[in-house]
């Protein structure tokens, strides 16, 4: 291998090992996943940082699926956990984040365009409603235990962060 490709491919690498951001929005440790190989439908999960002003998350489009939504986990009068499609998006909050993890909110695919094989890349864009659309290149990881990444007592697990790589779309 050459020098040059030696290099190219280190500044590669070395893009997918560092949080992706875009302006005072951070995408962390984002990763696909479906719960079977044959499965029609998958979804997304990572933490979305923010230091700026308060915006909301209102979307997310990706060509991986027929339909790309938001969805979340809610419990239903009887007690049953549902998931249900949120059209009005997450709020993101000044100085907050959005947690997209399994059994909470996250974005769904479905209607899956091809099956997602560990190691793939899912392309995802995230729609916010001030600051406006940001493309994140999304691995999927069937591997993934369900509690990794997850938050606890109010720290975030930044043990593996900074598995996607993010830039903003102009207009």
């Amino acid at each position: 291998m050459s020098l040059k490709t030696t290099f190219i491919a280190a500044i590669t690498a070395a893009s997918f090992a560092l949080p992706a951001f875009a302006e005072d929005i951070t995408v962390k440790d984002p990763y696909a996943r479906v719960s079977a190989m044959m499965s029609s439908s998958g979804a997304a999960f990572m933490v979305i940082e923010n230091t700026g002003a308060a915006d909301r998350l209102i979307g997310a489009r990706s060509d991986v699926a027929e339909k790309t939504e938001l969805h979340t986990h809610k419990e239903d009068d009887m007690g049953v956990m549902r998931m249900i499609h949120v059209e009005e998006g997450f709020e993101l909050p000044a100085g907050g984040h959005i947690m997209m993890a399994r059994g909470g909110h996250h974005v769904m695919f479905l209607g899956l365009n091809r099956p997602l094989q560990d190691g793939d890349e899912v392309q995802l864009t995230l729609e916010f409603e001030k600051a406006g659309d940001i493309a994140v290149t999304v691995p999927v990881d069937l591997q993934r235990k369900p509690d990794h990444g997850a938050m606890g007592q109010g720290t975030m697990g930044h043990g593996t962060m900074g598995h996607g790589t993010m830039q903003k779309q102009s207009d």
